[in-house]
């Protein structure tokens, strides 16, 4: 049987939409199989899937995984992401999506382009593989990568440890870098379009650091980082798809259509600002905070707890609460400025042993944040939280400075470095159900604390450290390994 590859029409290309009809497994006449498809075709569907999945499934669980969201009065959508609790259906659409869209289209490219020696596509298309495929690996600890490779029509792979697929991953992008100077021509993408791989190749190094970072605690990889950061070709500006050109269905950032927008016929909404991340910020009063998120309907700034969903008797309304600020054309961040700076810091802090370095590249992480929120006060947050050379100071101020962008990642570095950690606080002592009170200065600036529900698997003063394999990965893959337990860490976190 011919194989068929899940692209859009080239008419389509910058569409993307909430429901992904187009990834329908039955061949429409409308949509190209692999005899007629084209890289300009397939790297923006690739894009489109990973923008689409990553940008909304994955922000919204790692935000409230991370106690960056907390959930609203009234609905019951994410109430239990709030708990810690993920089900094995909650993440199903996005894997399907983005191992068959995102990485099949990306597969696709990178076979067609190392036909025609085209190696700046091949690059492109390597770039959002290797992004896809980290994505699954820190959301569920191991991936099926080395069975379900280009050629092997394996309906069943087996999966892989993370740290097998991350070893492959960084493989890809040296073969990859390697050959892009002979031919760095890019076909139709999204992200860079009309360049040649001159940013990709920076975008690539950016993914090379994160991966050897990430792993550095679990593989020996501190001279391959060298390297790296002496060639120091990394991207001068935030890695994002800043492609929605209208508010309308398929048009818009994916996540404002999911919680913003009602194209689809709800009114719903789920996602307010968390007490634990309002109380840090409003402490010594980042301007972040006001370009993250919106005013309550008071016109102030105030933060809800998680695991618990307000019912119509309680005070707290839903005008008493802030959303986050999102807009049809807010981009979706695939790596910023600011994490770049935060990952060199560290670099210098543990590798190199340069404290001056560290400090100077943490002050200029902060400073990039501010910059990409759009707003002054980078020097008052430096004065506030200044570099010490530990992981409790990096990784909250890495947590501050992705929760307006990146939510996914941020629940992905708290995992890694520790922090924010918990303070020993419950829910419970922050909202006196007795007097219908919340206090947000019950809690220390940079502490989380357990929900006033919590999945009975994490427990208190935990912080969730994977997904639940996919139901599509348990029901139709017979080598899904055995369900694990929600607190049992992927490998570059132990």
């Amino acid at each position: 049987m011919k194989k068929i590859l899940y692209v859009l029409a080239a008419a389509a290309a910058l569409s993307i939409s909430s429901c992904t009809d187009y990834l329908d497994i039955n061949h429409s006449p409308n949509l190209p199989g692999e005899d007629e498809a084209t890289t300009d075709m397939a790297l923006p569907a690739a894009e489109m899937a990973l923008s689409a999945r990553y940008g909304d499934v994955f922000r919204i669980i790692g935000g409230y995984l991370s106690e960056q969201y907390a959930h609203f009065f009234g609905t019951s959508n994410y109430v239990t992401y709030s708990q810690f609790k993920i089900a094995s259906n909650s993440t199903s659409a996005a894997y399907t999506d983005l191992n068959r869209a995102a990485i099949g289209n990306a597969t696709f490219v990178c076979g067609k382009a190392a036909e025609e020696e085209a190696w700046g596509t091949y690059l492109a298309a390597t770039c959002i593989r290797v992004f896809a495929y980290q994505a699954l690996v820190d959301a569920y600890g191991e991936a099926a990568y080395t069975e379900a490779q280009a050629g092997k029509d394996n309906l069943n792979p087996a999966y892989d440890d993370g740290a097998t697929v991350y070893a492959g991953l960084v493989a890809e992008l040296d073969e990859a870098l390697s050959k892009v100077s002979q031919n760095p021509a890019v076909a139709t993408n999204m992200l860079y379009a009309g360049e040649d791989a001159t940013n990709w190749i920076k975008f690539a190094n950016a993914l090379k650091l994160k991966l050897l970072m990430r792993e550095r605690a679990a593989v020996s990889v501190d001279s391959a980082l060298t390297a790296l950061v002496n060639e120091g070709n990394f991207p001068t500006s935030d890695v994002a798809f800043k492609c929605f050109v209208e508010n309308a269905s398929g048009k818009a950032n994916p996540f404002y259509q999911e919680e913003f927008a009602t194209y689809f016929g709800s009114t719903q909404i789920n996602v307010a600002l968390n007490v634990a991340l309002y109380r840090v910020m409003s402490d010594y009063g980042d301007a972040r905070l006001q370009a993250f998120f919106s005013p309550n309907g008071n016109g102030k700034y105030w933060g809800s707890i998680s695991g618990y969903n307000m019912s119509t008797s309680d005070s707290y309304k839903d005008a008493s609460f802030c959303r986050p600020n999102m807009s049809y054309n807010t981009p979706v961040y695939l790596i910023s400025m600011a994490e770049i700076y935060f990952y060199l810091s560290e670099y210098y802090q543990k590798v190199a042993g340069d404290a001056a370095q560290a400090k100077a590249y943490y002050e200029a992480a902060i400073k990039a944040s501010f910059a990409t929120a759009g707003v002054s006060g980078a020097d008052a947050a430096i004065e506030a939280w200044p570099y010490d050379g530990t992981d409790k100071t990096l990784g909250v101020q890495k947590w501050i400075a992705l929760s307006g962008i990146n939510n996914f990642e941020a629940w992905c570095e708290m995992r890694r470095l520790g922090y924010p950690t918990f303070g020993g606080k419950r829910a419970e002592d922050i909202y006196d159900f007795s007097s219908d009170n919340l206090d947000s200065n019950v809690l220390t600036p940079g502490d989380l604390y357990t929900p006033y529900q919590v999945d009975s698997q994490v427990g208190s003063n935990t912080l969730v450290q994977r997904f639940p394999y996919a139901q599509a990965s348990i029901l139709y893959n017979s080598n899904c390994p055995a369900v694990k337990s929600p607190t049992e860490k992927v490998f570059w976190a132990k």
